[in-house]
């Protein structure tokens, strides 16, 4: 057995080359390793904390004075963000209560119930007007609020999904949709009720739509095909479209909608087939 294996080494010994003297001056100005040195490093991270609370509270008391500043005058219900450029002042009667906005010229009616009225119950998809997830009532005709600007509506009525129950009772578009589990994560369903509310009141007036074959016929009866065209421009990423379309046909006809399906007929499936041909043409 090999002796050197008997007794420990002591530290640092044949580690290395022998410590010059300002080396060994320089260790023994440095601080023994105890307890010391452990207090030393608490007091100094809870001096440093304490200095950073310290200095953000100075920076919240100034940006409440700044904020403060900022007050908007007594017949403005929200003011205009200190950096927004060119202002104008809208007035919009939102669910039945008047709203004064100062907003920048260019803030569209989406963000201005969102953002600046917390009405968050329209929904921003895709921004671009393609999904209707965002589609609200003004003067009781829907609009894309994503793609319309907050001034062109100065002075209308704006009905949003949280105005259309009355007292505590859900409007009967609302309850036909639960009804007939017309939605499933839900994100779509203020724009697709809000757009089904706009529909009906078109089919009162007699519009028509795209898919009317007799435009010279004036009548308020809809039937399936002329609602999912009149729809389509909601989408429905969950597929609730037979849900919805039956909620929106009891709520215009006024009876119960009864449920039919049943396979696609190979008729059907040939003139789709045909179209989808000459779309590609």
């Amino acid at each position: 057995m090999n002796d050197d294996f008997d007794e420990p080494t002591a530290p640092h010994e044949n580690l290395g080359p022998e410590l010059t003297d300002d080396e060994e001056a320089l260790l023994m100005e440095m601080p023994a390793l105890t307890d010391d040195v452990g207090q030393t490093r608490r007091t100094f991270v809870g001096r440093t904390v304490a200095g950073s609370l310290g200095l953000f509270a100075l920076n919240l008391l100034d940006l409440e004075k700044a904020l403060a500043g900022l007050k908007p005058s007594p017949d403005v219900v929200f003011a205009a963000d200190p950096v927004a450029e060119n202002l104008v002042k809208v007035v919009l009667k939102v669910n039945g209560a008047t709203k004064t906005l100062e907003i920048d010229s260019r803030v569209v009616l989406l963000d201005a119930l969102r953002e600046r009225l917390k009405l968050t119950g329209s929904k921003k998809g895709c921004d671009q007007g393609q999904c209707g997830a965002c589609t609200v009532l003004v003067d009781g005709r829907r609009v894309l609020s994503c793609l319309t600007l907050a001034a062109s509506v100065d002075g209308k009525e704006v009905t949003t999904i949280e105005g259309l129950a009355k007292v505590g009772h859900l409007h009967p578009m609302q309850a036909a949709f639960i009804k007939y589990d017309a939605f499933q994560c839900g994100y779509c369903t203020p724009g697709q009720i809000c757009s089904a509310v706009g529909l009906l009141g078109e089919a009162r007036r007699g519009e028509v739509s795209h898919v009317t074959e007799d435009v010279t016929v004036r009548t308020t009866r809809l039937t399936d095909d002329q609602i999912r065209e009149r729809m389509s421009g909601n989408i429905c990423r969950c597929g609730a479209y037979p849900g919805i379309v039956a909620a929106i046909q009891e709520v215009h006809s006024g009876k119960r909608t009864e449920h039919t399906w049943r396979f696609v007929e190979e008729q059907q499936l040939a003139r789709v087939r045909r179209e989808d041909a000459n779309e590609a043409v």
